[in-house]
């Protein structure tokens, strides 16, 4: 893979953002990197990374391993503890192919946000906006559809918009019912005033 921006590879569509540099590991140019989901499995697997400084390019992984929650890394080109550190705050994205194979009803985080969620009765809750980790088990964070009857308050004597909560949903077998990637579309046990 190319590690110069003048000899760079095309940009893949299947890149997927698994985390961020979070600063420099040690002296010899190595980077910390914090993952966005508990499993840093596709960081770990991928030889190659795609990172957004200057613009959007490849550089090769020599080596990586987890080091408490981060993955610690020594990347093509980075030669000094002080280019690493320059590097915080970068965006690391991943291949989708670099992701490992999931049993029957696993998913992806990133598989899950856009779905349509709806309850047993049929009725839509809302899309999926993000799942966030709640140290127990994940959390679907359900945007919910604009009302027609737009909500507003008055603010200061004046009428405002009023935005409708996020639904906050377990994402444990209690709950979610069903996933279905290609319907697009996650069935719960839940009501909008729960």
């Amino acid at each position: 893979m190319s590690t110069s921006l003048n000899d760079q590879a095309p940009v893949p569509s299947d890149l997927i953002l698994v985390g961020h540099v979070s600063g420099a590991y040690g002296l010899k140019g190595w980077v910390r990197v914090r993952p966005y989901s508990q499993d840093a499995d596709a960081l770990l697997a991928a030889r190659t990374w795609w990172i957004d400084r200057p613009a959007m390019h490849d550089v090769a992984v020599m080596q990586s391993k987890l080091h408490v929650d981060e993955v610690v890394a020594q990347l093509m080109g980075i030669p000094d503890r002080d280019t690493a550190e320059a590097m915080k705050g970068t965006a690391v994205h991943v291949r989708r192919g670099h992701f490992p194979a999931l049993d029957k009803d696993e998913f992806y985080w990133v598989d899950l946000i856009g779905l349509d969620v709806a309850n047993v009765r049929g009725e839509l809750l809302g899309t999926v906006r993000e799942l966030m980790d709640s140290g127990a088990h994940p959390i679907l964070v359900v945007e919910q559809p604009a009302s027609d009857d737009k909500a507003e308050a008055k603010v200061q004597g004046k009428a405002v918009n009023v935005e409708q909560p996020a639904l906050l949903i377990p994402f444990v077998d209690r709950f979610v019912l069903k996933v279905d990637q290609e319907a697009r579309c996650v069935t719960v046990d839940w009501e909008r005033d729960y």
